[in-house]
């Protein structure tokens, strides 16, 4: 005996009910679980859904339109099927590429175990709500750092192999490969054409980025694509193409609208070219113009260095005409005349020091004999002295018989005090 679930399909009455019970030895068969997933699709409510057309097929016999709508950030993708009217109905026709959002229903095919969408709804995202998703997209990553100036990183002087990224035989290519050899010839280049339009660009062109900065010998990137509309660099605002573009690691240069065109790989990228021929210039140098700076430069220092052995040569005849190079034994005879000069100056006043010190010794002498005691005595004087060697100042100091020393000029005299006289009045 067996039982049917609801979908319709046999189920044994020995198998599980739920899928928390089946075992190994007890497992579901395809069919069943393939049922039971379309039971859960199909209790789901319908649900907006945004995404790109990247295949729009209505030129079918039937009456149901078949779309594919794909996820703008990852490559992910679901069928989509509504009715032909629908679409007809709408005021713009949407094509291949349009951003669009669809009320569906999901809907699970057994037999292919595939998931799809019954849509009853779709409308076209217009321009400016896609502008405005732009301008919020870029004040986050603003906000987050990746569009400041100290992230970037100078181009190398002169690149091994610069790695390009372009469209299939593309001008925007051809203009970078052409203009970027005709001012180096020896650069290489690494090229990968990449889909730069459509709903695969996104997952090429940041697949391609990460394979070259991956590549040790890529000295620098760019990225080329040469201007559009619109709608046509959009895939270069995306939010996972520009954060593949803020992790290389290699420095990065944007070649992808003209002046006016600012897409957020722009912001993002080390250097921002204005055009594709712009980012040749600054990827290589101009080996004619590099060519001319060293021809300058090397002018410039032989006129540098003709300049200095001309001063140092006019500096050396200068010194050689000086009269003490022209006759050294001049500056031996200047101090020779010198040091003579200074010795008799050092003998005259000398000499005259002598002569005012013997002068004054002269006085001195003359004054010491003038006030000496011999003086003295040499004018009549002498001086009395007792017996004890005391001398005789006054009648008092002796008494008459006393014998005394009278000291004169030339030698000394015994004497006797025989009388002592009255004292001299001092007044008369």
């Amino acid at each position: 005996m067996s039982t049917s679930d609801p979908s319709g399909v046999p189920a044994p009455s020995d198998l599980p009910a739920r899928a928390l019970e089946t075992t190994a030895e007890r497992p579901w068969p395809v069919r069943l679980l393939s049922s039971k997933i379309a039971d859960y699709v199909n209790k789901m409510a319908p649900v907006w859904v945004e995404g790109q057309l990247v295949q729009v097929n209505r030129h079918n016999a039937s009456a149901t339109a078949y779309l594919t709508l794909r996820d703008t950030d990852v490559d992910m993708s679901l069928n989509v099927t509504m009715l032909k009217r629908i679409l007809q109905s709408m005021s713009t026709p949407v094509e291949e590429g349009a951003h669009v959002v669809v009320h569906a229903k999901p809907s699970f095919w057994t037999k292919r175990g595939t998931l799809s969408l019954r849509a009853t709804d779709i409308r076209a995202i217009g321009l400016g709500e896609l502008l405005a998703r732009i301008e919020q997209l870029k004040r986050v990553l603003a906000a987050e750092g990746l569009f400041d100036v100290d992230r970037k990183r100078p181009l190398p002087f002169l690149p091994a192999r610069v790695g390009l990224i372009s469209g299939r035989e593309a001008k925007a290519q051809h203009d970078v490969l052409v203009n970027a050899r005709a001012r180096w010839p020896q650069v290489q280049f690494e090229l990968r054409e990449v889909a730069v339009q459509g709903p695969n660009s996104v997952r090429e062109v940041s697949a391609a980025i990460a394979e070259l900065d991956a590549d040790p010998d890529v000295d620098v990137i760019v990225v080329a694509r040469g201007g559009g509309s619109v709608e046509d660099l959009l895939p270069f605002s995306n939010e996972t193409l520009v954060r593949a573009a803020a992790a290389c690691g290699t420095p990065l240069v944007a070649a992808i609208g003209h002046e006016t065109d600012c897409p957020l790989l722009d912001l993002v990228a080390d250097y921002r070219a204005s055009t594709p021929t712009d980012a040749a210039k600054h990827i290589v140098p101009d080996v004619a113009a590099e060519l001319t700076r060293i021809d300058q430069a090397r002018e410039r220092m032989a006129r540098a260095i003709h300049r200095r052995v001309a001063l140092e040569s006019e500096r050396l005849t200068a010194l050689r005409s000086r009269p003490v190079l022209a006759r050294p034994e001049v500056l031996v005879t200047a101090r020779r005349e010198t040091l003579e000069r200074l010795r008799i100056e050092a003998r005259a006043a000398f000499s005259a020091r002598l002569e005012r010190g013997r002068s004054e010794v002269g006085h001195l002498r003359t004054a010491l004999r003038t006030l000496s005691p011999e003086a003295t005595l040499r004018r009549g004087y002498a001086v009395l002295r007792s017996d004890d060697g005391a001398v005789v100042r006054a009648p008092q100091d002796v008494a008459v018989g006393d014998s005394l020393t009278a000291l004169v000029a030339d030698g000394a005299l015994t004497v006797s005090v025989r009388d002592i006289g009255p004292t001299r009045d001092s007044t008369t």
